[in-house]
């Protein structure tokens, strides 16, 4: 009889503490928001396609273009805040279909108490769910492996079949996934084996076709590359008003059905706000699109084929070697040249080291909060209720990446102009900030994440968002710089296809916790944050190669 009101008393304590430390939480994003209010030249630079002399040449577009410009970067951006990457908030939904009794049959009898919210069974009170959670983290993992390892080939479907198939394409997915998850049951719950896959592999082709929308602004592409990523993070925040409403009295079959009848916004969209091929950088004079653009498609495509070969020459030539030599000659290798280039190895290791650490955090973060919280699902729902709504702020943490990366490169890019260096080199080490920045949020992430106390938590939540952003949109950005702009597609869908392979070891990982060490995670957590510590390999790594590269170009 003593165990209700033990947990009443914890109820009380944790209660208290988790409003303050939530109220501190608000307080760091309102002041950081106030600022930003105050500055608003900053967020307007990096979706303005207007900017000074030197940023565009003359006459690059009509007004009507410029504002068709806007329009597509904004409901862009909303599409991907509402629809792209919502698993990031997986716990969320754990909480929601926990409470409708998904997979119950897999916990002990003794798993509840009768009439009280505490768990009892055992001192953690985390066997008797052991397969429950299994199950959880099984789809989770799935989920998430596909998320990225799809992205190769739905890159190559972008590629080949062009944005408005892939679009149609992207939306059959979506919408499938949410009207099965809006139909799914308790009895019939092992559907979401197929329905969370099939929402995320929409979701990552949905960001694919909008990553382009970055060429529609010039120099400020990589701050839209990673305000998009960032907008990926943020969309998190879609679960959690699922389980508010939820709370409130709305069923997740109506939720769903919401999302299934909105797919109509994105049809619309993809016919009059994108183009039907791809969007060219540099963009050709007078570049237009959508439904009363009235361009032909073979002039549309003949203007992108156009485009690219100005790339081809303006990325990685400097502007004092219009004709390449011999020695950059050497350069041009193949897709697999670079794909098996030591340059390639190190990101794919980097990317993924620290990926792996967001997933094991992201997957198991229910059963993780529930420890410390002696099962107290009251405070476990604070807690979840203050990830997702970090993980919204994802959309104003990442495009400083972008801008930073963006005003190095415009810096080294005008050195290179001055001294002669190799602009490919010059290009390469605007990139080594990001990604020592990025080890070094990703670090101090996972060292309040190893620590079970829950305030902390907290600044735990508040350096995954930072570190999340940062690592996905300097990925993106990196990959931009690093490599030739023909192979940038494939490139990219092969490191993130790679890493999924490595994202499969959460499964692992979490099972490993579960069993042998009896759900204490102190030695895994120390070998990644040990495993964290090589990720700081790669900056250095590609700084000594900037240092071998710099100089005026080689005569063989």
């Amino acid at each position: 009889m003593e165990a209700p009101m033990e947990g009443l008393t914890l109820l009380e304590e944790e209660e208290g503490a988790a409003a303050s430390a939530f109220t501190g939480l608000i307080a760091v994003f309102g002041r950081f928001g106030t600022w930003l209010s105050a500055n608003p030249w900053l967020l307007v630079a990096a979706v303005c396609p207007c900017g000074t002399e030197e940023d565009q040449d003359p006459p690059r577009e009509r007004p009507s273009e410029s504002s068709n410009f806007i329009s597509t970067e904004v409901w862009g951006l909303l599409e991907c805040l509402g629809f792209v990457g919502i698993l990031v908030a997986w716990a969320s939904l754990v909480f929601v279909i926990k409470t409708e009794h998904y997979f119950e049959e897999l916990c002990e009898p003794n798993a509840w108490l009768t009439g009280n919210t505490t768990l009892t069974g055992n001192a953690t009170g985390q066997t008797d769910f052991k397969a429950q959670d299994e199950k959880f983290s099984l789809i989770f993992t799935l989920a998430s492996f596909m998320n990225n390892f799809m992205t190769f080939p739905t890159g190559y479907i972008f590629d080949r079949f062009k944005n408005t198939v892939a679009r149609l394409i992207a939306i059959f997915l979506y919408t499938t996934a949410t009207l099965t998850i809006a139909f799914t049951s308790a009895e019939s719950a092992l559907l979401l084996f197929l329905a969370m896959p099939m929402l995320t592999v929409g979701g990552i082709l949905f960001l694919i076709t909008n990553l382009q929308v970055g060429n529609l602004f010039g120099k400020h592409r990589s701050t839209i590359i990673t305000l998009y990523n960032g907008a990926f993070d943020s969309s998190s925040a879609v679960f959690l008003v699922i389980k508010l409403l939820y709370e409130q009295g709305v069923s997740l079959r109506a939720s769903f059905l919401f999302f299934s009848v909105f797919s109509v916004w994105h049809v619309g969209r993809t016919f009059l706000l994108l183009p039907r091929g791809h969007i060219p950088y540099p963009l050709p004079p007078n570049y237009c699109y959508g439904l009363c653009s009235g361009r032909d498609s073979r002039e549309e495509e003949q203007k992108t084929v156009e485009s690219k070969e100005l790339e081809g020459q303006s990325e990685f030539v400097s502007p004092k070697e219009e004709i390449p030599d011999p020695g950059q000659q050497k350069e041009l290798r193949s897709f697999w040249g670079y794909a098996f280039s030591r340059r390639f190895a190190w990101h794919l290791m980097w990317l993924s080291m620290m990926q792996l650490w967001h997933y094991i955090f992201i997957g198991t973060l229910n059963s993780l909060l529930t420890t410390p919280a002696k099962g107290t699902r009251y405070v476990v729902g604070i807690y979840t209720n203050a990830f997702a709504i970090t993980q919204f702020f994802g959309v104003l943490c990442a495009p400083w990446n972008g801008l930073l990366t963006d005003l190095l490169k415009q810096r080294y890019q005008k050195k290179a102009s001055k001294t002669g260096f190799s602009a490919s080199a010059v290009a390469l080490c605007s990139t080594v900030p990001c990604l020592a920045l990025t080890s070094l949020l990703c670090l101090g992430f996972a060292l309040c994440a190893s620590v079970p106390v829950l305030p902390l938590q907290y600044i735990t939540f508040i350096l995954q968002v930072i570190s999340r952003s940062f690592l996905y949109g300097g990925n993106a950005a990196f990959l931009t710089l690093a490599f030739p702009p023909e192979h940038f597609g494939k490139i990219f869908g092969l490191v993130m296809a790679l890493s999924a392979i490595v994202s499969l070891l959460q499964f692992l990982i979490f099972t490993f916790i579960k069993g042998p060490l009896q759900n204490d995670p102190f030695y895994v957590n120390v070998m990644l944050v040990l495993v964290t510590l090589l990720t700081f390999m790669h900056p250095f790594l590609v700084y000594g190669e900037c240092q071998r590269k710099e100089g005026p170009p080689a005569i063989a």
